[in-house]
């Protein structure tokens, strides 16, 4: 718990307390003036999601406040949830149990005990490597022929997206920063709250300001208004936030348009999944959010790159 005698880390708490309290006025104010149908369902839902962001701050927050353990049984714990989802809307055949319980129970734990021990070189490749060769092999061994790419596919894209994607998040803890030494959870703190935002600003941008859309068949409701608000608003907060962190307020802020922008294409190509699918979310699980592969969607493709880029020029 030395996180919470770390004066930056308070004050980033407090700063999202404030947000949260902010937010939650508002929608009550909404809810009180908005007239229309219409309204009332845009603003029912938005105080859907804020009510979802109480919680998940708090699981957050607590988790990140244990140090390191906490974020990677978090993380390890979302991961087994979203690969639960994503593999419930991608059919498989009884042929593939096995090969799934070794993705579930033996692969997803196995990466995360990797992060946890800081072993960065097995942990980079174990998953694309010796898993994403192991799949298939299982599944070849069950002798079920049918639509067998498909499904190995299937199986593989779910453990990189789900589990090793995902993995990255936590594995900022590993990572070896001159002068930064111990207060590596205030990047995973970084991460999260300039992914988040920009979703939750893109969101509201696009509410208030949307006219052209960016992909109507892939997404119908990203715009190219809620795009540059939410992109910019989380960029100007990454680049306010340098303090917390190793970088200077340039690179705060290029790394924040980095990562935003990171996000906003997991979020796109998470989209054109559940379009395939012809389904809205992937489950039901966090009230206004949908499913917890739905609230990750953008960490999966930002979670590498913030950890790499950081890795590469600042280690």
């Amino acid at each position: 718990m030395r996180f919470l005698h770390d004066q930056q880390f308070l004050w980033t708490l407090e700063g999202i307390g404030l947000l949260l309290l902010f937010s939650t006025g508002v929608g009550q104010i909404l809810a009180r003036t908005v007239r229309s149908e219409q309204g009332l369902a845009v603003v029912a839902n938005l105080n859907q999601r804020i009510r979802s962001w109480w919680i998940m701050s708090a699981v957050l927050i607590m988790a990140m406040a244990t140090g390191g353990l906490g974020s990677v049984l978090l993380f390890g714990a979302t991961s087994f949830l979203a690969l639960r989802e994503f593999i419930t809307i991608t059919p498989t055949n009884p042929s593939d149990h096995r090969t799934l319980f070794w993705a579930f129970f033996v692969f997803t734990p196995f990466q995360y005990w990797l992060v946890s021990i800081h072993w960065y070189g097995m942990f980079a490749i174990f998953i694309p490597v010796y898993a994403g060769l192991f799949v298939p092999l299982r599944g070849a061994l069950a002798g079920d022929t049918r639509d067998f790419l498909a499904r190995t596919a299937k199986i593989q894209w779910g453990l990189m997206l789900c589990v090793y994607c995902v993995s990255y998040a936590p594995a900022l803890l590993m990572l070896d920063i001159p002068g930064f030494e111990r207060q590596n959870i205030k990047l995973l703190m970084f991460l999260v709250i300039v992914v988040q935002l920009s979703d939750v600003m893109q969101y509201v941008f696009g509410k208030l300001l949307g006219r052209h859309k960016i992909a109507p068949l892939v997404s119908p409701s990203k715009t190219w208004e809620g795009f540059v608000g939410g992109i910019l608003a989380a960029t100007a907060v990454g680049a306010g936030l340098w303090w917390s962190t190793p970088f200077k307020p340039w690179q705060a802020a290029l790394i924040a348009l980095l990562i935003s922008l990171a996000g906003f294409a997991g979020g796109l190509c998470m989209s054109a999944i559940k379009r395939d699918r012809g389904i809205k979310d992937f489950g039901a699980m966090i009230e206004g959010h949908g499913g917890v592969l739905d609230r990750i969607d953008s960490i999966c493709f930002a979670a590498p790159l913030f950890f790499h880029v950081t890795r590469y020029f600042f280690t």
